[in-house]
């Protein structure tokens, strides 16, 4: 995509919706960006991704110290936002 996401920006704003702590935030979207990134993009270059594959994914990580219910609504939020922003939406 050619848009591009001010991770400051995103960070402050899932910290004030969630009431996380910034730095367990960005462990989180790190996570998400690794398995973003090894996830195969289709003929028109979007990624599907299972949500619950994500999570378990990025709870499987010894460096986040949050419990599932936490990194679901940061992942809601931050979807949220990127939908918002004409960033990302979901395929039906």
């Amino acid at each position: 995509m050619s848009k591009q996401v001010n991770e400051k920006e995103l960070v402050l704003h899932l910290a004030t919706k969630t009431k996380v702590d910034p730095q367990k935030i960005m462990i989180v979207l790190k996570h998400e960006q690794a398995y973003m990134n090894s996830a195969k993009a289709d003929s028109k270059g979007d990624v599907d991704v299972d949500f619950d594959d994500l999570v378990d994914y990025i709870m499987g990580k010894s460096d986040v110290k949050l419990d599932e219910i936490t990194v679901e609504k940061i992942l809601d939020v931050e979807m949220e936002y990127l939908i918002k922003k004409g960033i990302a939406g979901y395929i039906d």
